[in-house]
């Protein structure tokens, strides 16, 4: 439990929106998840990003700075634009799950503040277009961005331990889940976003 969020980031009291999101940026690279992996810390660490994406979601909705396009890289993301289940977004997966990737793109690029889900999603596509490296590299950014998003984690580990090999991508509804481990990944992810409040793929 955050009691003092500036002491937490290490920053002054009254630190500008600014110095607010280069402290979380600092802290958010130390203590990354993927610096931790099977480290005996690993506990540790994933405690201190708690605290830390507390403190930060403390100082950003009593500041406004949210709204300022610094957003939080936690896993309740905004990045100052569209936020994650918004209906602009749920429109760009549907077009996605139906392989309208034309469509989807052009709804994305109608989107100015390019925050997690604008990057996931525009893995998401280019993945579905076969363009794996680029896929991976964006689903990557995401996940720095978003350390505590599972949907973006899963669908990256299931990436990196597929490699390139699918002829095929099923992302969302209508596919078979056993094709392969990626959609089982997404099918997992959508799951998880339909039971939590407010959200849905």
């Amino acid at each position: 439990m955050v009691t003092n969020p500036y002491e937490t980031l290490g920053i002054k009291e009254g630190a500008s929106p600014d110095e607010i999101k280069a402290a979380y940026r600092e802290l958010v690279k130390k203590y990354h998840p993927d610096r931790y992996q099977n480290n005996p810390l690993a506990d540790l660490a994933a405690e201190k990003m708690r605290d830390i994406n507390e403190a930060y979601d403390m100082l950003t909705k009593n500041q406004g700075s949210a709204g300022s396009g610094s957003g939080s890289y936690g896993g309740s993301y905004s990045g100052g634009g569209q936020a994650k289940g918004s209906p602009e977004f749920q429109a760009i997966r549907r077009d996605i799950d139906t392989n309208n990737l034309a469509g989807a793109e052009q709804k994305l690029n109608n989107i100015p503040v390019k925050n997690a889900e604008w990057i996931f999603l525009s893995g998401m596509i280019s993945y579905k277009r076969g363009w794996y490296d680029d896929a991976r590299g964006k689903i990557q950014q995401a996940c720095n961005m978003a350390p505590n998003d599972m949907e973006y984690r899963q669908a990256l580990n299931a990436l990196n331990s597929a490699g390139t090999g699918y002829r095929n991508m099923a992302y969302g509804q209508g596919y078979n889940s056993n094709e392969d481990a990626l959609c089982q990944a997404c099918q997992c992810a959508m799951c998880l976003d339909c039971l939590t409040p407010g959200g849905c793929c």
